[in-house]
C-alpha cells in the first residue's frame, strides 16, 4: 500500500507545470514619463487642439524607439 502512494505521489509531481524562470531583464526603451513629455509638446505644437491625443502618443512612442512610420 506504501509503494502506491509512493506511485501516486511521483505521478502527481510529473503532472505539475513547470513554474516560469525570473528574467532579470528589465525593458529597454523610453519610459513613460518621456512618452508623456514628448506627445504634450506635439499637442502644444498643434496649439493645444483636443482631438488628437492618441496620435501625439503614438508618434512619441514610435520616435522615441526609433521605429519608422
Amino acid at each position: 500500500m506504501a509503494e502506491t502512494a509512493k506511485k501516486t505521489k511521483a505521478s502527481a509531481e510529473k503532472a505539475k507545470p513547470a513554474k516560469a524562470k525570473k528574467s532579470n531583464v528589465t525593458s529597454i526603451g523610453p519610459s513613460r514619463e518621456e512618452i508623456a513629455r514628448l506627445a504634450h509638446q506635439y499637442w502644444a505644437e498643434r496649439g493645444f487642439q483636443h482631438g488628437g491625443a492618441e496620435q501625439d502618443w503614438l508618434r512619441a512612442e514610435r520616435e522615441l524607439r526609433g521605429i519608422a512610420s
